[in-house]
This record gives structure tokens, sequence and C-alpha cells, in this order.
């Protein structure tokens, strides 16, 4: 297909439980402008549940698309017909959530004429440290999510080889259940980060799950157990102290098996992304490790490392300038492996 050689992207993320729209602009091998970023969260929705509500999620996405669009647009100070490309993401996520945003992205393409181009959400997380870069290198990324925990051997952007992914629990997912254990507000892990700056973090030996050999999957839902068992035995068990240590194993465990992705796929970057890239404890560790190891650590900024539709449409910009577009009967898919 005849792409531009500038494009203006128009993107909406709607995979879980916040709602965004984002305008970039990029042309190939030059840095991408982030025209307008949005984004509308629901936490406080949900957190009277302990979690997302898949129907309360897909009616407020619903509810504040079409005003998040007129802003983002706003903010960029273009209008509808400037844009150039449209994309949403396909999937995973929620079924309803991801069709929230997928449909409207589609409607617009269409009305316009304009090409649409779907997106994989954990693609977005994995190329968004290098959003401010003039091209993706050759990497390791490493993605902390609530939902996923992931290595990814990155060859060039749209070129990936999974090395690494979770059995069971995601490393989000065990800092949510065990803040929830821990009697600790939705969501989890900002809340147990938090404690644990104030607690021992070898107070507790918590295990280290599939640390043998060279394995590289995740596993999680032995050390959620672990924590349980522990607070049943010691009811005086001081929250902080718990947190910190349950903080810890999880950080021992990112941080040795991406240093063994690296040297597997004898690289000399490291890329960390995802919801959880956020919490201090995992940035810091990586950080000092990848200095000792003479590796350069690329983390994407805070306000990308939650969901967001920039990252979105900077995977979908790189896939437009590689040529790909895709149909309007395109389904969403909750399940879509990268």
């Amino acid at each position: 297909m005849d792409h531009l050689p500038v494009a203006v992207f128009l993107a909406i993320e709607s995979s879980c439980d916040e709602t965004a729209v984002a305008i970039l602009r990029g042309e190939p091998g030059e840095i991408t402008e982030v025209l307008a970023s949005e984004v509308a969260s629901q936490i406080e929705e949900h957190r009277e549940h302990g979690g997302v509500v898949p129907e309360v999620a897909s009616r407020s996405h619903s509810l504040c698309l079409n005003e998040l669009v007129e802003k983002a647009l706003t903010t960029a100070g273009i209008g509808m017909g400037t844009v150039d490309v449209f994309g949403a993401t396909m999937g995973p996520g929620l079924a309803s959530s991801l069709l929230v945003g997928s449909t409207a992205a589609k409607a617009m393409s269409c009305v316009s004429g304009k090409p649409f181009v779907g997106v994989n959400h954990m693609e977005g997380h994995l190329l968004s440290p290098f959003m401010d870069k003039t091209k993706v290198p050759p990497h390791v990324g490493l993605i902390v999510s609530g939902g996923h925990t992931l290595l990814m051997q990155v060859r060039r952007a749209g070129d990936y080889v999974r090395l690494g992914t979770t059995r069971d629990d995601a490393a989000g997912e065990a800092f949510d259940k065990v803040g929830k254990m821990l009697g600790l507000p939705y969501p989890g892990g900002p809340e147990i980060e938090k404690a644990a700056q104030n607690g021992n973090p070898e107070k507790f030996a918590f295990p280290r799950s599939m640390m043998q050999g060279g394995e590289l999957d995740f596993s999680f839902s032995g050390l959620k157990t672990a924590v349980l068992y522990t607070l049943q035995k010691n009811r005086d068990a001081k929250t902080e102290d718990v947190a910190a240590s349950f903080q810890a194993a999880v950080v021992d465990v990112l941080v040795e098996k991406t240093m063994r992705a690296a040297k597997l796929a004898r690289t000399d970057i490291v890329g960390l992304s995802g919801g959880v890239s956020m919490n201090k404890a995992v940035r810091d560790a990586l950080s000092r490790r990848c200095a000792k190891e003479g590796l350069e650590l690329a983390v994407a900024e805070p306000d990308a490392c939650t969901d967001n539709a920039a990252m979105i449409a900077f995977a979908g910009l790189l896939r437009f300038f590689a040529g790909i577009s895709d149909p309007l009967d395109g389904d969403i898919d909750p399940n879509l492996k990268l």
C-alpha cells in the first residue's frame, strides 16, 4: 500500500479500564511527535468492587470516548480531516471494552476513507521505551503489567521472539491480590510499593519461583500462596514487612530472568515497560543490575507505562510505515498473542 512520508495517526486504547485517545505525527526515521495524549481513568469506579468489572468498564468507555476524541483534537490543534490514519487496540483485553474503541476507530476510518491499523496492546507496551528515538533498536524487552509478564527479543519493530511468559499469575496481578490480602485499597501495586518503603524486605523468606537452570517463564502463584499462609500463621505480621518481602521476591525474579534473556539474545540493550515498571524498586534494581552488566536500560516514560493510546499510536505508525493496514471487518481478539 502507499503511505505518506508524514502521517498523523489517531489511536484509541480501551482494552481494560482506561479510555485513552492519542494523536501522533511521524515520518519514517524521524522522532515521533506526540500532539495529544488523553486518558480517562476508571480506578474510582472499580475500587469499590476490588477489581475491574467488565460491564462497568465498557459502559464508561462508551460514555466518555467521544468527548475524549474531541479533547485530543483540540489539544493537538487539528481537525478530524487532518488525520491520515486511524487505529485501535484489537487485543488482548476485555472483549466488551475492546469493541468500544475498535468500533469507534473503524467508524472514523470508514467515514473519512482513511486507512485503519489494528494494534496489539502488548506491542504498544513493548515499543513504548523508544517513542523518543528515531528507531527501535534490537533489544530484550521486559513487559510487566497487570495481566502480563513477558520477556521478548526484539530484532526490529514487528519482528519479535517470545523468550518468557506468565505460567499463571502475572506480576501485576500478584501485586493486586496480595494488596487485597493485606487489606490495601485497589489497585494494590502502588499501595504495596508505598507500604514496602517502611518495611523489612528480609523479614519473610518468600519463594523465588522457577529460578532453576535457564528458565525464562514466570510463575507468581506460589509466591501469592506463600504470602497467604504467612498471614494466616503470623496474625501480628506487619503489613509493611510483608509488603517489602513480597516486593523483593518479585523484583529478584524479574531482574534475574531479564539478565538471562539479555545474555541469551546477545544484546546490550534492555527495555522496561508496563504498569508495574512504574514501581521504583523494580526500576532501581534493574538499573543497578544493567549498569553492573554493562547493559543500557531504556525505560518507558511514567505516563507511557500504564495503559495509554500514545503507545498504541506509536506501534500503529510503525506498522503503517511498514506498509501494513487492516480491513474494517477484522475482529478483536481478547487473547491476542504477541
